[in-house]
C-alpha cells in the first residue's frame, strides 16, 4: 500500500467501458506527515475520497481486488481514507475538521 495525496481529478469521456461510472482521481505519493513527494499518478477511486485527502492506494493487481475494480484495467486504486498516522509512536498527520 502506499500513502498518497489527492490533488485533482481526471476526466476522460473515452475509456474502457468496465471504468464508466468510476470517479479518477489524481494522487501524489506522500512522506510520513502526508506532504507530497511523489509523482502524480491516476487512480480510481472506491471509498468516496475527495481533493485533499491523503489516502491509502494500492497498486498492480491489488488494485483490480475491489468490489469496482473487479476485472477492470486499473493498476492504481484508492481503498482508504487516512484519519491520522503515527510513526515511532508520534502523530504525523492528523486530519482537519
Amino acid at each position: 500500500m502506499k500513502i498518497a495525496l489527492v490533488v485533482g481529478s481526471a476526466v476522460a469521456t473515452m475509456k474502457d467501458e468496465k471504468l464508466h461510472g468510476r470517479k479518477l482521481l489524481l494522487v501524489r505519493e506522500t512522506d510520513n506527515s502526508g506532504n507530497p513527494s511523489g509523482s502524480t499518478m491516476v487512480a480510481v477511486d472506491t471509498v468516496g475520497a475527495g481533493k485533499g485527502d491523503v489516502v491509502l492506494a494500492v497498486g498492480g493487481s491489488s488494485a483490480r481486488q475491489t468490489f469496482d475494480t473487479r476485472e477492470a484495467p486499473v493498476d492504481l486504486a484508492i481503498v482508504g481514507i487516512i484519519d491520522s498516522l503515527e510513526v515511532e509512536g508520534t502523530v504525523t498527520f492528523r486530519k482537519g475538521p
